[in-house]
């Protein structure tokens, strides 16, 4: 399902996985229903960014990439959005600071996978977006021990919820994550993409 602007009434418990989806593929449905079963989320919104300021080649159109993420999505709490391009936002801390003033009574959680965790030092502003909102990281094959001893997760040590208090993590004042290890799915959009298949 797509939604320019998603619809979220006061005290909805919403998780934020942002990403080029590059395209999107199952891995991203098995952690978004995984986040939700774990974290007692009522919607997973998939954020469909115009680019990503990382990566140096920019990913395929937006509305290609939209189409195949709403022909993958298979569940009705699952939403994709183009919200960013929207609201002219291209950093993660921006998109976070526009959400919560747009839904200023929505329990928020940013969502990534742990290969994120283990590099999110590099992102613009990481500290703010740690002290923004709850962040629950995902596991991704061979990323956990890397994820677990990054600066990031050094640095916000103290502030880390053991796995079985997840369901309380969207309730919490950031700063405040957990790491969930879950069966994990191997595809990612850059193995697709080499394949061909994209």
């Amino acid at each position: 399902m797509f939604q320019a602007k998603p619809t979220a009434s006061s005290g909805l418990r919403v998780g934020l996985l942002g990403g080029s989806f590059n395209p999107a593929h199952q891995g991203h449905l098995h952690i978004s229903k995984t986040a939700m079963r774990r974290l007692g989320l009522d919607r997973v919104w998939w954020l469909l960014s115009p680019g990503n300021p990382l990566k140096p080649r920019p990913p395929a159109p937006l509305a290609k990439r939209i189409d195949a993420a709403c022909r993958l999505i298979d569940h009705p709490r699952i939403i994709a959005t183009d919200i960013e391009s929207r609201l002219g936002t291209r950093f993660t801390l921006d998109t976070i600071r526009a959400l919560t003033e747009i839904y200023p009574e929505v329990r928020f959680v940013w969502l990534m996978g742990a290969d994120n965790l283990a590099q999110f030092h590099q992102w613009d502003r990481w500290p703010q977006i740690m002290t923004r909102v709850p962040i629950a990281v995902l596991a991704r094959p061979g990323q956990q021990l890397r994820a677990g001893l990054s600066p990031a997760a050094r640095r916000f040590a103290r502030y880390r919820l053991p796995p079985q208090a997840a369901p309380v993590l969207p309730l919490q004042d950031a700063p405040c994550w957990t790491m969930l290890t879950h069966p994990m799915s191997p595809l990612s959009s850059t193995q697709i993409r080499k394949s061909g298949a994209w």
